[in-house]
């Protein structure tokens, strides 16, 4: 996607559980959004906002940082370092975990859905103008706890370039999420008892690290793993 590239990015979370007050809907607030802000630009204020922004010079007193709304709990995301993409995992209330691909002024969902499923109202809701999560899992035996991860473009593993990799905190395990065409097609997995990830990283190679913190350790994911 275009414009995703020189400016900085933040994800902040609905604020309470079950997101009492409707945060991640309100355009006025800062919670339950992606932010987009640009820290170079001239003036004296600490950062300016992009002209391009979903809610530039907005006359309705949305927050102008805003570029995507409708998350709950968004935990990691990243920028394809090929196609510029923003992939995010957010983390579900009751019943599912969220991988979603973010478009400027795309609204997710939360809390009227949970994934796809409705959450409040807990029937009967209105999906309209809601953008779905590219991909999610139930919590259960799946896990209970995404982490957000990146899109895979090294060389050590050639069979899972192109793939977005995340994991579970919970279940401790790691996924490599193949999509084409914005469908995904299949989702492996890649490592089982990986511990409670925290983040993924990426070297100078585009090979992939993650932090565990049940063992306090950095680890790199090679194809042994696999």
């Amino acid at each position: 996607m275009s414009s995703s590239v020189g400016y900085l990015y933040i994800s902040i979370g609905d604020g309470l559980d079950t997101d009492p007050e409707n945060n991640a809907q309100n355009l006025k607030v800062l919670n339950g959004k992606l932010l987009r802000i640009d820290i170079n630009g001239e003036g004296a204020k600490p950062y300016t906002i992009p002209k391009d922004n979903p809610y530039y010079n907005n006359q309705h007193g949305y927050k102008q940082e805003i570029f995507a709304s409708g998350f709950r709990n968004p935990f990691r995301f990243s920028i394809d370092s090929l196609t510029n993409t923003i992939f995010l995992g957010d983390v579900g209330q009751s019943d599912f975990e969220e991988v979603n691909i973010v478009t400027k002024g795309a609204n997710y969902g939360w809390r009227i859905l949970e994934a796809n499923d409705c959450f409040n109202p807990g029937k009967d809701c209105n999906p309209h103008g809601l953008t779905s999560p590219i991909f999610s899992y139930p919590h259960g035996i799946e896990g209970f706890s995404i982490t957000g991860g990146l899109v895979y473009r090294g060389k050590s593993t050639p069979e899972l370039y192109g793939t977005y990799i995340y994991g579970d905190y919970v279940r401790g395990v790691i996924w490599a999420l193949r999509i084409r065409e914005n469908q995904p097609v299949e989702n492996l997995l890649i490592a089982k008892k990986a511990g409670n990830i925290t983040f993924f990283g990426q070297d100078g190679q585009k090979e992939i690290y993650y932090c565990d913190y049940s063992s306090g350790k950095i680890k790199k994911l090679v194809p042994i793993d696999i």
